[in-house]
């Protein structure tokens, strides 16, 4: 997992900014990857989880750029996990929603209460919500799961 993201309005973003993203959100998973799977390759068998976000899957007002990169991730998996998957490697992703972290908490209780009243359960997922997903989707309970876009967003997306 790597990510990088901010608000902002796309005609006022510097392309530099933009960059940035591409690389660190897009670029250095798929490098990361193609080094990773040869040896999955070689084992015939291996696990593979992205971490990608519901804004690449519906997108979000102020963060397109962040959006594309995160929805290039999806195809990315998808596309993966057929190349692969005859080989005994699974491929899947997670896409988080607003989680509770450090960063949401310097939202003011107003947003975050917006936020959470949007999801279907009216409260936001934490980062262990995030991480039990991941820890599934690498298991032998998921073994025959690829291609799969697990949501983790408290049912923000239902």
């Amino acid at each position: 997992n790597a990510a990088l993201g901010f608000a902002g309005a796309l005609a006022l973003t510097h392309n530099a900014k933009i960059e940035e993203l591409v690389r660190v959100n897009t670029l250095s998973p798929i490098v990361l990857t193609k080094y990773v799977v040869r040896a999955m390759m070689a084992d015939g068998a291996g696990r593979i989880v992205n971490v990608a976000s519901i804004a690449g899957l519906r997108g979000g007002s102020g963060v397109s750029a962040y959006a594309a990169t995160k929805a290039s991730m999806l195809g990315f998996t998808r596309s993966l996990a057929r190349e692969v998957g005859q080989l005994g490697i699974t491929v899947n992703a997670v896409a988080p929603g607003v989680l509770e972290t450090e960063m949401t908490h310097g939202l003011s209780d107003g947003q975050r209460q917006q936020i959470a009243r949007r999801s279907a359960l009216h409260r936001l997922a934490g980062v262990d919500d995030v991480a039990d997903a991941v820890e599934f989707l690498l298991s032998d309970k998921a073994r025959n799961i690829s291609g799969t876009v697990l949501t983790v967003d408290a049912g923000a997306t239902a």
